[in-house]
């Protein structure tokens, strides 16, 4: 088995609440994974061992699939979380077991995957799982997710304006915000910012043209970064290198070589929408 990784949008369903979905199969070898911030959860299904959650992330997570793996994957929105026992800020930075907050349906979900002929069909049960669990649920909150939409990068927004326009205090924003997304305001918004910087990058965009801002230094700018030394911090701070190494020096692809396309097509949707207007 050949080691790849191939991400795709979720059904149109779920489209409102997961980012996308993947399969990804490691070959003879291990294979390292860097899994890096992006504001929401994961659920991994590794077929024929144990489904598990992946929480928020404010900083790299390295995990070493094993040889021969075959996992499925689901990765969701910020704040759109399917319903958990737990407050995420309980969950953050954390590689769940997910019998032990789903229980007997983690267990029946790990058997549907491992039984399903195909990793194609594995990931359309875990999507039709997803499906019925989303029915019969609350609505997501729909102030989270105005938040969550207004601190997308290609508008900067400061959080005390953000807090004013929700009509809540800014002490309110951050505790309906950490139960939620599992991180403050400014935590989500430093976070999606960087996902903003990769996913120009994975598309290959061309900078701006802001004078003397190209190549990194102007995706950088183009997606509000102060300047290059600036997202080289944040950079390190939410995935352990620098923006080259994690690019391996270039600016059109990621240094693991996987097609992130998936992912950040409707996170570059919300690009080209005009300004809100506060």
């Amino acid at each position: 088995m050949d080691e790849s990784y191939v991400e795709r949008a979720p059904v149109a369903a779920l489209a409102a609440v997961v980012r996308t979905v993947w399969i990804q199969r490691t070959g003879a070898a291990a294979y390292a994974q860097r899994h890096l911030p992006t504001g929401g959860v994961e659920l991994h299904f590794p077929l024929g061992g144990r489904p598990r959650l992946l929480g928020p992330l404010t900083g790299p997570s390295l995990e070493v699939l094993p040889p021969h793996t075959v996992l499925v994957g689901v990765r969701f929105h910020p704040g759109t979380a399917p319903p958990l026992p737990e407050v995420l800020d309980d969950l953050v930075d954390q590689r769940i077991d997910l019998e032990s907050l789903w229980g007997a349906t983690a267990e029946r979900l790990a058997e549907e995957t491992t039984g399903a002929p195909t990793a194609e069909a594995a990931l359309a049960n875990v999507q039709s799982h997803l499906l019925q669990v989303f029915r019969a649920s609350p609505a997501l909150d729909p102030l989270m997710r105005e938040a969550v939409r207004r601190l997308m990068p290609w508008h900067p927004v400061p959080i005390a304006t953000l807090a004013d326009r929700l009509a809540i205090s800014p002490s309110q924003l951050r505790r309906r915000c950490l139960g939620a997304i599992g991180m403050g305001p400014k935590t989500l918004q430093r976070t999606l910012r960087f996902q903003g910087f990769l996913a120009l990058a994975q598309a290959g965009a061309a900078p701006s043209g802001r004078r003397d801002a190209d190549g990194i230094a102007g995706l950088a700018a183009d997606t509000g970064y102060a300047d290059h030394a600036h997202l080289t911090r944040e950079c390190v701070r939410l995935t352990g290198v620098s923006p080259r190494s994690l690019l391996h020096g270039s600016i059109d692809k990621c240094g693991c070589g996987h097609d992130h396309a998936a992912s950040f097509r409707p996170f570059l949707a919300t690009r080209a929408l005009p300004p809100l207007r506060w």
